[in-house]
């Protein structure tokens, strides 16, 4: 290491311990001290329940027992879904949607790396093949009034991880949708139904490419579901589903 970048690394590492001195690093759940930025406390982290093999090849719904690697859950060997693999780092309930609603609605937006971290375990394959990541859009006007888009920071942070290009302005929402809160799996179909495109501009960039759709939450499958037909019909060679977390139905 040269001198001037070890005497800037070590610069950074001293900044790094004061400002943990003054702002100590806090649970992303419950706001604790903690001994690391983006951790859990040792309360909230059982609360988490993280995804991990097996699960369906396809949708990535949790198995209780390993069926094997291309073992497919009922409602994926009735019909294949439009993407090709959906991946998530943990289960949406009730041990983890704070941690969702706080950093979609609370400018919780110091979460997105840490978020990223373990998006990248969950998903290690489908990143390493992906050619890009593309975040599902917001609308224009909602994105005015939360200022930001949660799915694209954790593109951005995905795509500085694995060093895979993220194209947060590659796919539009063209309507804005009413929220998707309270409406059966029919009814999320109807409320996305056309709603995304592809920019025109970006069209030569995704052309046999595959994509990586980054989400916050997959819920009904809906809303990546209908923004990668509008990547496969614009010329895309394939897409997979990154989201941080996923609501898991039993008994159906």
């Amino acid at each position: 290491m040269q001198p001037a970048t070890a005497l800037a690394a070590g610069i950074k590492r001293a900044g790094n311990r004061m400002l943990d001195i003054v702002l100590p690093p806090r649970c992303l759940k419950c706001g604790a001290t903690v001994d690391a930025v983006g951790a859990l406390c040792a309360d909230c982290w059982p609360a988490v329940a993280f995804l991990a093999p097996p699960h369906c090849a396809a949708c990535g719904l949790p198995f209780e027992f390993d069926l094997g690697p291309d073992a497919l859950c009922g409602a994926c060997a009735g019909e294949r879904p439009v993407f090709a693999r959906a991946r998530a780092a943990f289960r949406y309930d009730d041990g983890s949607k704070d941690l969702i609603l706080r950093f979609k609605h609370a400018d919780r937006t110091d979460s997105a790396p840490a978020f990223a971290r373990w998006m990248a375990r969950a998903g290690a394959a489908l990143l390493a093949d992906a050619d890009l990541i593309v975040p599902v859009p917001l609308h224009w006007l909602r994105l005015f009034m939360r200022r930001y888009n949660q799915a694209a920071l954790l593109a951005s942070a995905l795509g500085g991880l694995s060093g895979k290009p993220a194209v947060n302005d590659l796919l539009l929402r063209r309507r804005r949708t009413p929220s998707q809160g309270g409406l059966g799996a029919l009814g999320r179909q109807r409320n996305v139904a056309g709603a995304f495109a592809v920019d025109p501009r970006r069209r030569a960039r995704l052309q046999d490419k595959r994509v990586l759709l980054v989400d916050d939450v997959l819920t009904t499958g809906a809303t990546v579901s209908a923004c990668t037909s509008a990547l496969l019909r614009a010329g895309a060679g394939a897409v997979d589903v990154l989201t941080l977390a996923r609501v898991v139905r039993t008994g159906g």
